[in-house]
Parts: C-alpha cells; sequence; structure tokens
C-alpha cells in the first residue's frame, strides 16, 4: 500500500467559525469552502500542510458520530509557540494553558476550537535533565522529541 497523503478532520456544526480560528491562529488558507467541507492548507517552504472541516450534521456522518469531539488533542508543531500565542491573544483566542516548558522537550500552549477541542500547539525546547538521561539510555538523542 502506497499512502498519498493524510490529513486530520474537525467535525464541527460551526464551519466559518472554525475555518476563521484555524486561518488566525496558524495561517492555514482556504482551498476549498462550501456549506458542508472546509479545506485548508498552508505551505512552509517544502512543507504542506492540510486541515479539513466536515459539517458535524452532514448525511456522510454516520449518526452515532454526530457529537462533540472528545478524547481528542489536535497537535501542532511550530517554529515558536510565543509566537502563536501572541496572535491568539490579539485573535481574541480563548487560552487554555499559555506556553509553559514540559519536562519532555516541548514549549506548549493549549486552545480549545469553536468546537471544544483541545488544540496544542508547541515548539522544541530542552529536556529536563532527567528526561533527557531517559533518552540517552533508550538509546535515542534528546532533540528527537520534538
Amino acid at each position: 500500500m502506497a499512502m498519498r497523503r493524510s490529513f486530520p478532520t474537525v467535525l464541527s456544526d460551526r464551519l466559518p467559525e472554525t475555518r476563521d480560528f484555524y486561518v488566525a491562529l496558524l495561517g492555514f488558507e482556504v482551498a476549498f469552502d462550501s456549506d458542508w467541507y472546509v479545506a485548508l492548507t498552508l505551505l512552509d517552504g517544502d512543507e504542506a500542510h492540510e486541515l479539513a472541516i466536515w459539517a458535524v450534521g452532514h448525511e456522510l456522518v454516520p449518526p452515532p458520530y454526530r457529537a462533540d469531539p472528545a478524547g481528542v488533542i489536535l497537535t501542532f508543531l511550530v517554529d515558536d509557540v510565543d509566537a502563536v500565542h501572541a496572535e491568539a491573544r490579539r485573535a481574541r483566542i480563548p487560552v487554555v494553558a499559555p506556553p509553559r516548558d514540559l519536562f519532555h522537550g516541548r514549549r506548549q500552549m493549549l486552545v480549545t476550537d469553536p468546537n471544544g477541542m483541545l488544540v496544542e500547539v508547541s515548539s522544541p525546547s530542552t529536556p529536563s535533565p532527567a528526561f533527557a538521561a531517559e533518552l540517552l539510555r533508550r538509546g535515542r538523542a534528546p532533540e528527537t522529541t520534538g
């Protein structure tokens, strides 16, 4: 099997607000926009990122799955989480947790999207000495944690 591409799809009953949230927070651009499906793209050098938004009540979504998100965190690794945090504050996006350094080598902030989905935005940082030592014991270099 050859995989051509993969991307997360967010189910939403607030398509315009969800589209605008990811455009404002992370700089996605709208590639396709309809009343039931939105495709977002972000080109960054040689990297291409995609995110889709599907109307939660659309006939293509099986009825048992037409609910608010639960048990999912959508993660985006960026170069500068503090810059994204500043943009989130300017855009009045509710911040669950402001940027903070975590033991495993990430500087992380948490926000929620208009659907209540938890969104992690993080940047690589220096892991704690104890975690770096554990990585080395397992044969991994600390800089591979990002």
